[in-house]
């Protein structure tokens, strides 16, 4: 007997296919490079961020450059969590220096501009205590090359013990603040309980004991203008933004802000998100196996449906007006199943057309 079956859509197209450690980042450059980059969560990662070429992954901008010291860790990677070509020749690492999301090696958070032409760091932004607290996990991050006299990054604090948060960096001076510091919008939301593969998704320990796995601000997109500022926390499903110019307003004090926030509505639960150039948000559905679309108007659809995409993580749009993220399994850690590790490889880096390009940041 025949009987009806999902309705899966969407042409996804396998880029790479991962037979090692777990990727979380993907950024492809204007002129078409692609790098990946592996955060230290148990895996024995060789090198943090990579550059795939001729199909294989090469240590980017070197193994050196990928070996940590402890006796200088502002100057090496750890534990890479994002990365993100600009369009405008640079490729910014963000280094979380917290593998298995512990307490950050001090001097180790950073922020680093590398060179593309020339394939070397251009300069390091290293954090205070009060920015990078111990409870952080920097996340993902968003660059707007024009706002001040060198630009501004977004950072998302996605801590799982500690207040979530946004991390602006002033691009010029160096100097970084937190921004709706345990707000509501960049916090855990209480009610929400995600559900993967059919099973609500929650850590459980070998001896059988569980917790909640909950996860504070985490993807981030800015408009193709740089006024709005999108952001979502992993624990929620839904949709934020703060218009840009309040977060510069000197006369709006942190707690206020939060006050002008705007919440767009459920999206889904989402990892990655990304801005094409029209102001179209793209977004991972790691519920229901999607990529989602918020359009301008902020009315919601879905792009694919596709059993394949096994937790999407980063977005990113490549100049050939392709979307590319990665699928990792995150959901089949062994964290979150007694401690077997139910993942099967490879993962993959998967990209689906969507005729629209990326949007600028200067």
């Amino acid at each position: 007997m025949n009987y009806p079956t999902e309705n899966f859509f969407g042409e996804l197209e396998q880029v790479h296919a991962f037979y090692d450690e777990m990727p979380t980042g993907v950024s492809v450059t204007e002129t078409g490079r692609i790098f990946i980059n592996f955060p230290e969560w148990g895996d024995g990662v060789k090198a943090t961020v990579t550059e795939v070429v001729d199909g294989e992954l090469v240590a980017y901008p070197s193994q050196e450059l990928n070996t940590f010291d402890p006796k200088n860790p502002e100057k090496n990677f750890l534990s890479v969590q994002s990365i993100v070509a600009d369009g405008e020749g640079t490729l910014w690492v963000l280094d979380t220096a917290a593998p298995n999301f512990d307490v950050p090696v001090k001097g180790g958070a950073k922020l680093v501009a590398i060179d593309l032409e020339s394939n070397t760091i251009r300069k390091i932004y290293t954090f205070a205590n009060d920015v990078v607290l111990n409870s952080t996990y920097l996340n993902d991050v968003r660059i707007d090359l024009r706002r001040g006299s060198e630009g501004v990054a977004y950072i998302t604090d996605s801590s799982i013990t500690g207040p979530g948060a946004l991390i602006v960096v002033d691009l010029g001076t160096g100097d970084s603040f937190r921004i709706l510091d345990g707000a509501r919008s960049t916090a855990v939301d209480s009610d929400f309980v995600p559900k993967v593969e059919g099973k609500i998704l929650m850590n459980r320990e070998a001896d059988g004991s569980t917790s909640p796995w909950q996860v504070a601000a985490d993807g981030i997109a800015i408009s193709p203008d740089g006024k709005t500022l999108y952001f979502s926390p992993l624990s929620s499903r839904h949709l934020y933004s703060i218009n840009t110019d309040l977060i510069f307003d000197k006369d709006i004090e942190d707690e206020e802000l939060e006050k002008h926030v705007k919440d767009w509505g459920e999206k889904g639960a989402s990892d990655g998100m990304i801005t094409a150039a029209d102001g179209t948000i793209f977004a991972g559905d790691f519920e229901n196996n999607s990529i989602r679309i918020i359009n301008t108007d902020g009315s919601f659809e879905t792009l694919a449906h596709d059993p394949r995409i096994l937790w999407p993580d980063t977005l990113s749009i490549g100049p050939d007006e392709y979307l590319y993220f990665n699928t990792n399994q995150l959901q089949r850690q062994p964290g979150f199943h007694k401690g077997k590790d139910l993942r099967e490889k490879p993962y993959s880096l998967f990209r689906i057309f969507i005729g629209k390009g990326p949007a600028k940041v200067k």
